[in-house]
């Protein structure tokens, strides 16, 4: 481990949490991608042309009835109109109840497919009783989409343990990256205008958040004028120093769970999430470049 991997009082360091995150997210995304969400998502009378009424549908189910006000607050990075758009019918649509149990069987099914004999193994249970203490650890307060998460009754193969305890550690992680962005008061569209100039992806992946041109234009001028960009576009040194800061707190938050694991328990999970998601990886269902930004180095050199 780097020096920044290391454990301090029982608390895994940035670089450890990080890494964590980067092998626990692909799990958790095959929801939004896997054919099976589609047909899954297709039964319940959802629009399967685009991923957007599935991922909305599937991510939201566990607050309830959500409108779109609500989502817009914890989703963040989306356009107000987008969610908008796809939100306002969804529980028209089908109830939560009935989204709920269309995205489990939709990840059981893919998780299946995916892994295939792997999910009978010692090491796949291994890690889903190790992923599963660390999210059943995870304070809530404060955290939303991480608690409505922890409210949903566990499942009982190890496969879909995996993916409860991957989404429940996810979405903690996410919340608390919202608390460190408005810390450093980057606005919705300002987190993705400085992390995309900070090299996270290319602007035009961000275009996925449909944000209109005026908006991120607005949203360039906004942190050029605070000396976080250049005229053209680019991160500056105090940019990338804030986007860095940001990042780091956001490692630090995520951090508690992981207390409830030896810093043993803590490598050999790591140690045995990586033939799965490579499993996963490789099956070319999730993009190339991610809004992420995972795999990114920032300064503090998480990994």
């Amino acid at each position: 481990m780097t020096a920044n991997s290391t454990v301090h009082d029982g608390v895994p360091g940035p670089g450890a949490v990080r890494k964590l995150w980067q092998l626990l997210e692909p799990v958790h995304a095959v929801v939004y991608f896997a054919p099976e969400s589609y047909e899954e998502a297709a039964t319940l009378g959802y629009a399967t042309d685009d991923r957007w009424p599935l991922y909305f549908a599937f991510r939201a189910a566990p607050l309830g009835a959500a409108g779109p006000e609500l989502v817009t607050a914890l989703f963040y990075s989306f356009s107000p109109s987008m969610v908008e758009r796809y939100v306002s019918p969804l529980w028209e649509t089908a109830p939560p109840a009935a989204v709920l149990a269309a995205r489990a069987a939709a990840t059981d099914r893919a998780l299946r497919a995916l892994l295939g004999e792997r999910v009978d193994s010692p090491d796949l249970a291994e890690a889903a009783a190790l992923a599963r203490r660390a999210a059943e650890a995870a304070a809530t307060a404060g955290r939303p989409l991480a608690a409505a998460n922890s409210a949903q009754p566990w499942p009982e193969t190890p496969h879909a343990v995996l993916w409860q305890a991957a989404t429940i550690l996810r979405e903690h992680r996410g919340d608390g990256h919202l608390a460190a962005l408005q810390a450093h008061r980057l606005g919705p569209v300002e987190s993705l205008v400085l992390h995309s100039a900070a090299g996270a992806a290319p602007a035009e992946v961000f275009e996925s958040r449909q944000w209109s041109p005026g908006q991120w234009s607005a949203g360039r001028e906004r942190l050029a004028s605070r000396g976080l960009l250049t005229e053209d576009g680019a991160a500056t040194a105090a940019g990338v120093a804030l986007r860095t800061s940001a990042e780091k707190l956001t490692d630090e938050l995520a951090a508690a769970p992981w207390s409830a694991l030896s810093p043993q328990e803590v490598t050999r999970l790591t140690e045995l999430l990586l033939a799965p998601v490579l499993d996963i990886v490789a099956a070319g269902l999730l993009p190339h470049q991610s809004t992420l930004g995972i795999g990114m180095k920032y300064d503090y050199q998480p990994s």
